[in-house]
């Protein structure tokens, strides 16, 4: 059984730093490229990060402009985890983070529900909030 399980969520200040993980199961990352995305409320569901594992685009990442040169995407295949370091952190950054594989749109009606891009295979969520 596939599963995905964030953490690393919590809130802090404006300017301050957090780092998420997502822990896979049921399948090995260097088989699947990954996605973070977030969702705050009233918002459609964004993705923030990608970083690739097939073929000759392996370790490619992408980012949504308005969190480069903050947030990095990394992954660890020995722990089979995938990271999500955020760095100067603003209030606007507040939302429902998680992760997926095989990220294939930048932008859904909710994360989670991703059938009908064949995106199947979600985590439940970490929330962060940033405080002004």
């Amino acid at each position: 059984e596939v599963q995905l399980v964030e953490s690393g969520g919590g809130s802090v200040q404006a300017g301050g730093s957090l780092r998420l993980s997502c822990a896979a199961s049921g399948f090995t990352l260097d088989v699947s490229d990954m996605g973070w995305y977030r969702q705050a409320p009233g918002n459609d569901c964004e993705l923030v990060a990608t970083i690739s594992s097939t073929g000759s685009s392996t370790g490619t990442t992408h980012y949504v402009d308005s969190v480069k040169g903050r947030f990095t995407i990394s992954q660890d295949n020995a722990k089979n985890t995938v990271y999500l370091e955020m760095n100067s952190l603003k209030p606007e950054d507040s939302a429902v983070y998680y992760c997926a594989a095989d990220p294939r749109v930048e932008r859904l009606r909710r994360c989670g529900r991703g059938e009908e891009y064949g995106m199947n295979f979600w985590g439940k969520g970490t929330l962060v909030t940033i405080s002004s």
